[in-house]
């Protein structure tokens, strides 16, 4: 335990050599400055005085200190002699990195900062001016070219006016470019990037050409503006494509100031279990276009608006919508995504959109980019009970046409949910009338490989989903209802009877003259 007690310590400097600074009068010898501290006094039998040395940070920062701005070839500059105002001007470092000025003539700046460029001069016109006092003044800073390259959308070269702005989408108007503003101009980071492991390559350094790390994860999630460094004339930015992609943190980064806008169309190509595979434009405000049939419109695009925010970015559930839904033979537990970053090797994204509908776990479903591809592959098994779910799922198409013929109420071509069972439509076509065979139907099938499948099914109205007796229906499926056998005898004996009713018929009619 320590108390506190302000003690007053005297201490005694005695000042000799040249006073505190250059250019001041020199104190009388033997100058004692006192200085007061005040410290914390431990109690009796406690531990020693503590260190007067300041507390070590708490957060130490291994990003290199700002230096000075350098000159290069575009500055404008300011040269003002005291007293000599035939010298004075307005100049430009020109493009081998000198000044050329009055008397002195030709001097190399380049890679100096104002203070240095100011000494050299003082040095050079002092063969001409005794005791010039010489002040240099940056007017105009020099555009600046820094070059992007790795997981952004625009990679290339960049040109930045600090007093201006830059080319490119958006301005950095009046200071110079930071990292967060040159990815941004660059079209915005990829779904691929590691933010963790950007780095800077500067040449024009005393040490010659040096990398710095820069951490953005630390600036988007704990506001760590040390990240986002102010860059430099000549600056390379490299983006590396991260290993390992978590959805979670991709759905963080989306929301970034420095992430790529979510209205721009993006192009991907989705396969497999989908009502139209194909390949696809999609926009982050939920529009597309592309597939077999060209220009999504009416009630595909209102599929796709569906329980999507409508200026969200594209993801897997928007793109299986466009596509039309997924087909009843999905397998929505194992979807895959090929990406292929502009760095490294093919990647492969597994997505589990049952536990989107299961738990609501938002990061299945994925935000897609340019060129990737969605695979949706065939169950091998298919769980009744789960039917209900995947055909109120916002990726589901919203309806399926069957046609019920026969002998029902109401036949022909029937819209109804995904995942309809048999029974469901035979009701939905107003149910058998009293010439039907009620024991059994024909379900007739046409596969993706151009067969056809034709098998009977027994009936049975009570019965819950089943692939015997009750299957669920896929789009253009036909239900045919035949015949009761009473019905049969009945229009086989009206076809024979018919004609010989025609000729008593007319025997009749003839007697009528006799």
């Amino acid at each position: 335990m320590t108390t506190k007690r302000d003690l007053k310590i005297f201490c005694q400097i005695g000042m000799t050599g040249n006073g505190f600074r250059r250019g001041l009068t020199r104190p009388a010898a033997g100058l004692t400055l006192l200085a007061f501290f005040t410290v914390a006094v431990p109690a009796p039998g406690t531990a020693q005085l503590p260190s007067l040395s300041p507390a070590t940070p708490s957060r130490v920062n291994n990003l290199p200190p700002e230096g000075a701005y350098t000159l290069g070839a575009g500055d404008r500059l300011r040269l003002d002699i005291f007293e000599v105002p035939e010298y004075s001007g307005e100049f430009v470092v020109l493009v081998d990195g000198t000044l050329n000025l009055p008397l002195i003539g030709s001097v190399p700046v380049r890679g100096r900062t104002i203070q240095q460029a100011t000494d050299q001069l003082s040095a050079r016109y002092a063969r001409f001016v005794r005791r010039p006092l010489v002040t240099l003044s940056l007017l105009a800073p020099r555009q600046i070219t820094i070059a992007l390259a790795g997981e952004v959308n625009r990679p290339g070269t960049y040109s930045f006016s600090p007093g201006g702005g830059g080319q490119g989408q958006g301005t950095v108007s009046g200071q110079f470019p930071t990292v967060t503003q040159a990815i941004t101009l660059a079209g915005g980071i990829t779904r691929s990037a590691a933010v963790r492991q950007v780095s800077i390559r500067r040449r024009a350094t005393p040490l010659g050409e040096q990398v710095i790390n820069v951490n953005l994860w630390d600036l988007l999630r704990g506001g760590n503006l040390s990240q986002d460094i102010t860059l430099r004339d000549g600056d390379s930015i490299f983006v590396p494509t991260v290993t390992d992609i978590n959805a979670a943190e991709t759905r963080q980064l989306a929301d970034a100031s420095f992430a790529a806008t979510t209205t721009e169309p993006i192009n991907i190509a989705v396969v497999g279990e989908v009502s139209r595979p194909g390949p696809y434009e999609v926009s982050g405000g939920g529009g597309a276009t592309g597939g077999a049939t060209g220009a999504i419109t009416g009630s595909v695009t209102g599929a796709v608006t569906s329980g999507t925010s409508a200026n969200g970015p594209p993801t897997v559930t928007r793109a299986i919508q466009v596509a039309g839904g997924i087909t009843p033979l999905a397998d929505i537990r194992s979807i895959t995504i090929r990406r292929f970053p502009r760095t490294g090797q093919e990647q492969v994204i597994n997505v589990n959109l049952w536990e989107l509908l299961r738990a609501g776990d938002l990061s299945q479903d994925v935000i897609l980019q340019e060129g990737d591809t969605v695979t949706i592959p065939t169950a091998t098994a298919l769980d009744p009970a789960e039917a209900p779910q995947l055909a109120a799922a916002s990726f589901s198409p919203n309806t399926i046409v069957v046609n019920v013929v026969g002998e029902v109420t109401k036949p022909g071509a029937i819209p109804v949910p995904p995942n309809t069972p048999l029974n469901q439509a035979v009701l939905a076509a107003g149910g058998f009338n009293n010439r039907a065979r009620k024991s059994t139907v024909e379900l007739i099938r046409l596969n993706p490989n151009g067969s056809v499948i034709r098998r009977t099914v027994s009936v049975d109205l009570a019965q819950g989903i089943n692939e015997d007796t009750n299957p669920t229906l896929r789009n253009n499926d036909v239900v045919v209802v035949n015949r009761s056998t009473i019905a049969r005898v009945s229009d086989t004996l009206s076809t024979v009877l018919t004609p010989i009713g025609s000729f008593f018929s007319f025997f009749n009619f003839l007697r009528i003259f006799q």
